[in-house]
């Protein structure tokens, strides 16, 4: 990732470009104008990813062009090979970061090979064992979206995350085994190290009620990772209110139009708004400041004009005693805090003061 104070943002073309590598292009550029970090398609072969009789989910059915099966809507939306070095290439002309989620391992491999710094598993695949255990093997970075799951579940993910890491690429793992390597001190390491894990919730668009950005803290305290926010919500809110509760990636959807056909671009964001979302996560990264409770540099110079100093309520002669009568709390510039007026009761005054004359001990 960045720095430790930087949100790493994606910007989720994923299937956006509708099959088309002119659309494709124009995304890398949206999303480099809008200051996301990377870029993410996905890297898929239909026939490997559904079977024939596999039916589009509920919001992949506004999509009605491909009819009513996953793998004719899929097929459009393939990228070839061919495609994915081309794009590959485009985004490094444009200086943001590739990335593209593998959905089998073959489609791992090409990526790797490619030259991808990071994978980006999605929720769909939490539970895959072996495309969790290759995708380890790698020894790169691993961005593990988690929804649909049950924390038991990502503890299993992590676990073959945490093997696939720590054991020789011969050594093939059990769910078992590999849950008995969650507390050893090598493991945790490896996977602070290397994973991100994101909470999300695999709806299109996710309503507001269901986002459950708390899901975070709980997994925070769980693993010992960076957790981050896969957002399918509509607008940019929940977004910025991730970045304020800790999240250190963040995942949204780009469309260049969300009235355009296909399953995503109704939870997606146009160019404009995408922008906004970056200029706000980099105002709220802003805003999180350093944690300590300390005055601020712009605060100094308004401090002896907000603060109360103790003044004389009246005129008090010299040899005088200091009463609640004659003391007062007003702004008067910096002098003696009001914190110590009761340290002045009952002392004489070494002076003569005048009425609103800051007092000395």
């Amino acid at each position: 990732m960045k720095n430790r104070n930087s949100t790493y943002i994606i910007a989720e073309a994923g299937v956006n470009h509708n099959g088309s590598l002119g659309l494709a292009k124009r995304l890398i550029d949206e999303a480099k104008k809008a200051g996301a970090d990377a870029v993410k398609f996905q890297t898929f072969h239909a026939e490997d990813l559904v079977t024939e009789a596999t039916p589009k989910a509920a919001y992949q059915l506004r999509d009605r062009k491909s009819g009513m099966m996953q793998l004719a809507m899929l097929k459009r939306l393939e990228l070839s090979g061919r495609d994915h070095k081309m794009l590959y290439r485009y985004a490094q002309k444009r200086k943001i970061e590739f990335l593209s989620t593998p959905f089998d391992i073959q489609s791992l491999d090409f990526l790797v090979k490619l030259g991808i710094k990071k994978i980006k598993i999605s929720s769909g695949d939490l539970t895959n064992g072996p495309l969790l255990l290759a995708a380890a093997r790698t020894r790169l970075p691993v961005v593990l979206s988690t929804g649909m799951s049950t924390i038991k579940e990502i503890e299993d993910a992590f676990a073959v995350l945490a093997f696939g890491y720590s054991r020789p690429r011969a050594e093939m793992p059990t769910l078992a085994k590999a849950r008995g390597l969650l507390q050893g001190r090598e493991s945790k390491a490896l996977l602070f190290r290397n994973v991100s894990l994101l909470h999300c919730t695999t709806e299109y668009p996710a309503p507001f009620s269901e986002v459950n950005l708390r899901a975070m803290d709980a997994m925070r305290e769980r693993f010992c990772c960076r957790i981050g926010f896969s957002d399918h919500s509509e607008g940019i809110v929940a977004s910025i209110a991730a970045v304020g509760r800790g999240a250190v990636v963040i995942e949204k959807h780009l469309t260049l139009g969300r009235n355009m056909p296909g399953p995503d671009h109704r939870a997606s964001l146009e160019p404009a708004e995408f922008a906004a979302l970056v200029r706000g996560i980099r105002a709220v990264e802003a805003m999180l400041g350093s944690g300590e409770k300390e005055p601020t540099k712009s605060e100094m110079k308004n401090i002896p004009v907000a603060r109360k100093s103790l003044v004389a309520a009246r005129p008090i002669l010299r040899g005088e005693f200091f009463t609640d009568k004659n003391l007062a709390s007003r702004r008067a510039g910096k002098g003696l805090s009001p914190m110590r007026f009761w340290d002045m009761l009952g002392k004489r005054a070494k002076q003569n003061y005048k009425t609103d004359q800051k007092v000395r001990l």
